[in-house]
């Protein structure tokens, strides 16, 4: 197994109806994506403030391998959700693990 983890910085004009609709788009990369065993995408919720750091999206996919997660990475429904949501992004975090 795979693990991609991805956390977003929305822009301050980012609006809540924008960071809604990416953790949707995100949800449907399961259904529409090959080799995603299980993802979960939502807004940051801590209640540790000090550690958020700005970050206000989650987004954690399990991949069948690591070939899974490459060939999502480049898959078009993919693409499109980086293209959309790109003017509303400051920052982005990414890490990735193989895990048994």
């Amino acid at each position: 197994m795979f693990e991609h983890i991805v956390l977003l910085k929305f822009k301050p004009e980012a609006s809540d109806t924008e960071k809604e609709n990416a953790v949707n788009r995100a949800q449907d990369f399961k259904e529409n994506i090959p080799g995603i065993v299980d993802l979960s995408a939502g807004i940051n919720m801590t209640e540790e403030t000090e550690h958020m750091q700005g970050f206000t999206l989650g987004i954690r996919v399990t991949f069948e391998n690591q070939q899974a997660c490459r060939n999502y990475i480049q898959h078009p429904l993919h693409q499109d959700f980086l293209q959309s949501i790109g003017p509303l992004v400051e920052g982005i975090v990414v890490m990735d693990y193989p895990f048994a």
